[in-house]
């Protein structure tokens, strides 16, 4: 396992959604809700279809070394489009924002646990 641990958030929006698709969306959106969200090795994907047409889909790996980072990111597009497509749904608008969570700064309970562990 790497001392990196990377969290990607890749975001889209449906296109052209079928009757038929959207009901199953509908039908299968508790599964979905923001509430479950996390970001995991395999991807966890979010939707509202009942406000809005879009998604996000959340990843996590973890590396070595800085240079493999545009490699998880591009993992994490290619796992959101296998959801995606696996279950016949078209999209459009795919972005991803990468980010690196060594770099980022602990709030104010991280810095309580690591003053204690350290």
């Amino acid at each position: 396992m790497g001392s990196r641990t990377i969290r990607v958030t890749v975001r889209g929006a449906f296109n052209e959604l079928t009757t038929e698709q959207r009901a199953a969306l509908l039908a299968d959106a508790a599964a979905h809700d923001v509430a479950f969200a996390a970001f995991t090795a395999d991807g966890s994907m979010t939707y509202d279809i009942a406000a809005r047409p879009f998604f996000t889909f959340r990843f996590a790996d973890s590396v070595d070394d800085e240079r493999d980072i545009p490699a998880v990111t591009r993992r994490a597009e290619a796992a959101a489009v296998r959801w995606l497509t696996s279950h016949g749904y078209a999209f459009k608008n795919l972005t991803a924002q990468t980010v690196d969570m060594s770099l980022t700064p602990l709030g104010s309970r991280g810095r309580r646990e690591a003053g204690r562990a350290g």
